[in-house]
């Protein structure tokens, strides 16, 4: 591409975002385009309609050429999330042939596409292979192996597999939109990359992004991704809660949410209403903003109870996997009122 152009594409459950970018002169991404759209054809992270899902990547694509200026777009990096993804944890080695050389990046890469190689659940195939932490003839805790004699070279990973169908459905989108899928990656991991700095990566910190249809957990510790989790709760499902317990259509429930919603029932009276018009000339309807609030903080305790799940699963009760940095909200459902006062 010209200019070495960057494309990722964001195939979310609510909107679809294309993003242009090109390095500097200071070797930093510079975005020039932006491209979004209403998705249509994807619930809870998984595409459930192909044909509306390529029209919705096919406009994001047209407004990130029109803003960036870029029209020759052939390849884009796609995040994948979706209630399918899981993660595990998995040890292994090679015996290297000469341990009189030193360690290089051929003997991880060898290590690395072993790992590849696992037999995973039927239907399933491994998407990310993380390395994180080495192990050079018995010696533990490596972090950086290469340099170094041994025989013996061993790691821990971290992997993270997905549904092949799930998979190949993106990449059908893809290739029917005119364009080649140039790599895929996990959210999170895209999102730890674009907001969280080295430092708390080191102490250790977890990353809530809270998206549309699903809210993603990536756990890092000592600079290295520790655990990843979707779970598959988003803000559509607070808006659905919203549209059943007031009797309102789904976008009167929407723009309810955003304008008026808060996570903490404690900040609103029972003296304060919303009106909200009625259908074909009728009354409008009431809505009392602490009922409101009521039932975005059931949502959302359930979801913070599934993401404190998570991170004690991770091992956060132990004192050397003690996430000092705590936690970091991202995504559009991090938006809600006093979202951080329910954390």
């Amino acid at each position: 591409m010209e200019k070495n152009i960057s494309v990722g594409l964001d195939i979310g459950t609510t909107k679809i975002v294309a993003m242009v970018g090109a390095k500097n002169e200071f070797k930093k991404l510079e975005i020039l385009g932006i491209g979004k759209s209403q998705s249509l054809g994807v619930h809870r992270g998984v595409v459930n309609n192909i044909t509306q899902t390529i029209e919705s990547i096919k406009y994001a694509i047209e407004e990130a050429k029109m803003e960036s200026g870029e029209e020759n777009i052939k390849e884009v990096v796609v995040g994948i999330a979706g209630q399918h993804i899981r993660s595990l944890q998995h040890s292994d080695y090679i015996t290297r042939e000469n341990p009189d050389k030193v360690i290089d990046n051929n003997d991880i890469d060898e290590l690395i596409n072993q790992v590849y190689k696992l037999v995973m659940l039927p239907g399933e195939e491994i998407i990310h292979v993380l390395p994180q932490d080495f192990k050079v003839d018995g010696q533990s805790e490596i972090k950086e192996p290469i340099g170094m004699y041994g025989s013996r070279l061993e790691a821990n990973f971290h992997i993270v597999v997905g549904q092949v169908s799930s998979i190949r459905n993106i990449g059908r989108c893809i290739k029917s939109s005119g364009l080649e899928m140039a790599d895929i990656t996990l959210e999170p991991l895209a999102s730890a990359d674009a907001v969280l700095s080295n430092e708390e990566k080191e102490a250790g910190i977890a990353l809530i992004d809270i998206g549309g249809g699903t809210t993603d957990v990536a756990i890092f510790k000592d600079g290295i991704i520790r655990h990843t989790a979707v779970i598959p709760f988003g803000g559509n499902v607070i808006t659905e809660d919203i549209k059943e317990g007031c009797s309102i259509m789904g976008n009167q429930a929407e723009q309810l949410k955003v304008k008026f919603g808060s996570a903490w029932p404690g900040e609103n009276k029972e003296t304060e209403i919303v009106a909200i018009p009625g259908l074909l000339g009728r009354d409008p309807k009431e809505i009392s903003l602490k009922t409101l609030s009521k039932i975005i903080n059931a949502r959302v305790v359930e979801i913070i109870e599934q993401v404190y799940l998570e991170i004690k699963n991770y091992g956060n009760d132990e004192a050397k996997k003690k996430l000092i940095g705590g936690i970091v909200l991202t995504g559009g459902g991090e938006s809600i009122k006093t979202l951080e006062a329910t954390c």
